[in-house]
């Protein structure tokens, strides 16, 4: 794909770059904190950015333990559809819960938390999994004048996906920085994630493709 350049109405979503999602924390993704260095990068370029916060309250519904004899990764039928069961992990006001110490954060205008309904999980930025309720990140960023979304974190296949396909929904231009990303890979989930991702016709950039309007 050719270079995007990037221009005022762009703005950047960092999805859930947190300790739980780093190597040893309690929902680790596979080389998760190698985002990091690459997500500093991006920052800069964009006059918007938004950080992501999974903000669990204690015995979230998406949690294994909160369903006697379940066990992480299992999935059941809740009321609003199918649900992964977790590990426990970003509980509110835990070291978990908290960024990377290696991100930067002078960058964000806006944390976004999520899963913060004890009875319902929210993978997604823009809204909870049952589809309907809304976050307000839609309209934060389109009072800002944001068209273009780029979005890259954790994980690839769950919170970056949903985020996508959610923002698409939204009427936004959205982009995966793919190399910014690393995927759980559950039971083939990258592989879908990008079917999906094709399928709306949502590119996946690599960093080098994203051009800073003075370096056009």
């Amino acid at each position: 794909m050719r270079a995007l350049t990037l221009h005022d109405a762009d703005a950047l979503l960092v999805v859930d770059v947190q300790n739980d999602f780093c190597s040893n924390g309690r929902l680790a993704v596979p080389a998760g904190e190698e985002v990091v260095p690459a997500v500093n990068a991006l920052m800069p370029l964009f006059r918007h950015v938004v950080l992501t916060q999974d903000w669990h309250p204690a015995g979230h519904q998406s949690f294994a333990s909160s369903h006697p004899g379940r066990a992480p990764y299992e999935t059941i039928a809740l009321s609003y559809g199918p649900q992964v069961l977790w590990p426990d992990h970003c509980v509110q006001g835990t070291p978990g819960a908290e960024f990377h110490a290696d991100l930067t954060r002078s960058h964000a205008q806006l944390i976004q938390r999520k899963g913060t309904d004890p009875r319902i999980d929210s993978y997604s930025a823009f809204r909870e999994n049952d589809a309907r309720t809304v976050t307000g990140l839609s309209g934060w960023l389109k009072e800002r004048g944001v068209q273009r979304v780029f979005l890259a974190g954790l994980a690839f296949d769950f919170c970056v996906l949903w985020s996508a396909e959610d923002a698409h929904r939204e009427g936004f231009e959205v982009v995966v920085v793919e190399d910014a990303c690393r995927a759980i890979d559950l039971n083939g989930s990258a592989a879908e994630a990008r079917h999906r991702l094709d399928r709306l016709d949502i590119p996946r950039i690599g960093v080098s493709g994203i051009v800073a309007p003075s370096a056009a």
